[in-house]
């Protein structure tokens, strides 16, 4: 992580944005103190896209039905 002060960072600006961009985080300070920090941006989440697997799946007519009684008890530990 480079350290800049803001007056280095004012006329390397554009070099710091490429760092930025390739991934190393690089510290503005004014005064010697840190006061901001140029880093990458996360990448953007793929949109999603409602309906893709509309008509390629079936759900049965008893999908919420009670459980048979040996399949309860193996879940109860019976």
């Amino acid at each position: 992580m480079e350290a800049v002060n803001i007056y280095e960072a004012k006329t390397r600006l554009s070099q710091l944005v490429d760092q930025a961009a390739a991934g190393e985080d690089v510290i503005v300070s004014r005064n010697g103190k840190p006061v901001a920090r140029i880093t990458q941006l996360a990448a953007p989440r793929p949109k999603v896209r409602f309906g893709v697997l509309a008509g390629k799946l079936r759900i049965a007519e008893d999908f919420d039905a009670p459980l048979p009684d040996e399949v309860l008890a193996g879940f109860e530990g019976r």
